[in-house]
């Protein structure tokens, strides 16, 4: 047998979810401990933020043409005719036998677009700064920084569940959906798009005050000006809404009848639609969870609380401005 093979009949099981979704984890696994050797030995955290991009990348492509590359296997195995590759062009334009549905082409596509523009922007942001105040004091501990590398899989693993669960299931079960822009669909799309921009416009405007900053155009020491005056962390919030949205669209499909047989949930009732929204919402709710109360918002607020605590302009901006949703 191929490694292949052997790799397929491996991670083969009665749910096509959960053939879909083990794959998908132990690639994210994978990809994050090769980097994290040469990283642990380098002592370097330059890549760190780039390979969690490459691996919501890798781990996003893989769920969409795993099914295929499953069909593919089979026919060939049988001796029969293999299936053609899915047409993403052809999905999005709703053609009969495009090997893929619409929605799914674009939750991966709001995945990859999202995490090219972000794994783009940190990398750029530590290539210019030489290292990252997150890793000071764990970059000289292997056991450490190893598990900030399978923390980051483990990150890619449970953000990416609503979409590896609606990849999972087989084109033909979206032919009981309406093949038109449903309710859930227009939401979770409004708030991806939303969330996605309040996260690029907060980035950029952080970024040119940093800027400006080097070049003396001010002696400001925090940022209180544009969407920074509605919001202490509006980059954090647009991440947490865009990821609503994503989960908003897959919980529309998971939820219906069709969705709960591809995940083999039919006849379940309600506990199988509970099941369904539990594997959509834990997306934004790990993502939130992150932010607020582990690397987001506490390192950030500890780190200017620490100095700038005492000066009224600060005490001022902490009371006026909310710390995650904005104000109006």
């Amino acid at each position: 047998m191929t490694v292949l093979s052997t790799l397929l009949h491996a991670t083969t099981f009665s749910r096509p979810f959960l053939s879909t979704l083990v794959p998908s984890i132990a690639l994210a696994y994978t990809l994050q401990a090769g980097v994290a050797v040469p990283s642990i030995i380098a002592q370097s955290e330059r890549f760190y933020d780039l390979s969690g991009s490459l691996t919501y990348l890798s781990c996003t492509a893989l769920s969409l043409y795993l099914p295929t590359i499953r069909a593919r296997y089979a026919a060939a195995a049988a001796g029969a005719i293999k299936p053609a590759w899915p047409s993403i062009l052809g999905a999005l334009r709703g053609v009969n036998g495009a090997g893929l549905n619409w929605r799914q082409v674009v939750l991966s596509a709001a995945v990859s677009v999202w995490a090219t523009r972000l794994g783009t922007y940190l990398f750029q942001r530590i290539s210019a700064d030489g290292s990252d105040s997150r890793f000071d004091d764990i970059r000289q501990s292997p056991p450490k920084f190893l598990g900030a590398f399978f923390a980051q899989a483990t990150w890619v693993s449970l953000c990416l569940m609503p979409v590896l669960a609606i990849n999972s299931l087989p084109v033909s079960l979206f032919a009981s959906l309406p093949a038109a822009v449903g309710i859930t669909d227009l939401i979770g799309i409004l708030l991806y798009v939303g969330g996605l921009s309040f996260e690029v416009v907060a980035d950029r405007q952080k970024n040119g005050w940093v800027q400006e900053k080097k070049e003396k155009k001010h002696d400001e020491d925090f940022l209180t000006r544009g969407l920074w005056s509605k919001s202490r962390h509006p980059n954090y919030f647009g991440e947490a809404t865009l990821w609503t949205g994503i989960a908003t669209v897959a919980g529309g499909v998971l939820m219906s009848g069709p969705g709960q047989v591809g995940m083999g949930l039919a006849g379940w009732g309600v506990l199988g639609r509970v099941i369904a929204a539990g594997v959509c919402g834990v997306s934004p709710a790990f993502v939130s969870f992150l932010l607020l109360k582990v690397s987001g918002v506490p390192m950030s607020e500890g780190k200017y609380d620490k100095r700038y605590g005492d000066r009224e302009d600060y005490k001022k901006w902490k009371r006026e401005t909310p710390m995650f949703i904005p104000k109006l």
